[in-house]
């Protein structure tokens, strides 16, 4: 791990955070159609440009140029309430580390900067959905799986 470097993604990164967006997604989903892969190619470049480094901070792992790991954090404001009285919580999105880089900790490094990050921007909470692959780990940062009053629920638009 000596030789990786760890900082977020700039916008000279959005290449790289694409190629990772995509190679998390095919890991996750298993595969990815062609249209799918296009679709995220044309919707991602935009995406990235408007919120990283604003609602959007990409906590990376470089060997070089290449970027090999990513954690996401997507800073959210909404409406105070009792539980988040500034109105901002966070959600953890593609952790995700290279497979020839993976056992090495890099994704638990890049989950404690996120973490002393967002408590640096009084952030109240952050919220995430675990892979079976990553529950041992966010368990291991303090991550509890929560009971809500609410039931979890979508509309498909």
């Amino acid at each position: 791990m000596d030789d990786l470097i760890f900082d977020t993604a700039g916008k000279n990164d959005i290449p790289e955070l694409i190629r990772l967006r995509i190679a998390y997604m095919i890991d996750d989903y298993g595969s990815v159609s062609d249209a799918d892969r296009r679709a995220m190619e044309e919707q991602l470049p935009g995406y990235f440009e408007r919120k990283l480094g604003r609602e959007l901070v990409a906590f990376v792992a470089r060997d070089g140029e290449r970027l090999v790991a990513t954690a996401f954090l997507l800073i959210v404001e909404k409406p105070a309430n009792p539980a988040f009285l500034n109105g901002l919580e966070g959600e953890v999105l593609n952790v995700f580390t290279e497979k020839e880089y993976r056992g090495r900790g890099i994704s638990t490094r890049l989950l404690n900067e996120m973490i002393a990050y967002a408590k640096e921007k009084h952030l109240c909470r952050l919220d995430l959905k675990a892979t079976d692959e990553g529950y041992k780990l966010y368990k291991k940062l303090g991550f509890a799986e929560r009971t809500q009053k609410y039931r979890d629920m979508r509309l498909e638009l």
